[in-house]
């Protein structure tokens, strides 16, 4: 769990005092016992989707389901989805065989600063609920791609910035988005409930109909647990 003291402690260093300074955090991690990482886990409890519902890639009613829970700054997420997701999408999502359910795991603060603008991108409250997924997406994938320049240049703000403009987010809905403690808080609990609920401890981690999966692993691998769960 972010806590301000945490968030603050490093915005400096990352070059995002200025707006991060006064950005209202949710107050400290509930002390919840966390389950053990199982190499499977209740797909129906899974499947329930956090306090801003959940961004979907596919059809709804593919019958395989992917949950990855990524973090914008993971060197091993950029990988996964600059280099195999495309492949998975030709293979498995475009053709109705699989859909990719992507849920927000902020690891730091800069990482919970930019999932809170991604999810402005879809509505001003981040929900789901009547937003623009393919645009979340596209902003998602802009940030993976460019991922060095943003994440670990001199500039953080200056180039999240720019990102952002481009995807037609304005000034004042910058930083209205930054300064939206409701939104901060469901990140929260989203990225809460994977560590305790699902033993989530590293990103990505991927479960496919239930099963864990860790890490941006090649095609193949990815093909082996797949391809045994698609119909005849």
């Amino acid at each position: 769990m972010l806590s301000r003291r945490h968030l603050l402690e490093g915005s400096a260093a990352l070059g995002l005092a200025s707006t991060l300074g006064t950005l209202p955090l949710a107050g400290p991690a509930s002390a919840q016992a966390r389950r053990p990482a199982a190499e499977r886990v209740n797909v129906e409890e899974l499947m329930q989707p956090g306090p801003l519902g959940d961004v979907v890639l596919g059809k709804a009613d593919a019958p395989v389901t992917i949950v990855e829970y990524a973090s914008l700054t993971c060197g091993h997420c950029a990988t996964f989805h600059t280099t195999i997701l495309p492949e998975l999408k030709k293979k498995y999502i475009e053709t109705g065989k699989a859909k990719l359910v992507f849920r927000e795991f902020a690891l730091n603060q800069l990482d919970a600063a930019v999932y809170m603008l991604t999810r402005c991108a879809l509505n001003a409250d981040g929900k789901t609920e009547g937003g623009d997924q393919a645009r979340y997406f596209a902003l998602i994938d802009v940030f993976f791609q460019q991922q060095r320049t943003w994440a670990f240049g001199g500039n953080p703000l200056e180039a999240v910035t720019a990102i952002t403009r481009q995807a037609g987010i304005t000034q004042a809905q910058f930083e209205a988005c930054l300064n939206n403690q409701p939104i901060l808080d469901a990140l929260n609990s989203t990225r809460e409930r994977a560590a305790n609920v699902f033993g989530v401890d590293s990103t990505p981690t991927f479960f496919i109909n239930g099963r864990r999966m860790l890490g941006a692993q090649p095609v193949a691998e990815f093909e082996k647990v797949i391809d045994p769960l698609l119909p005849a």
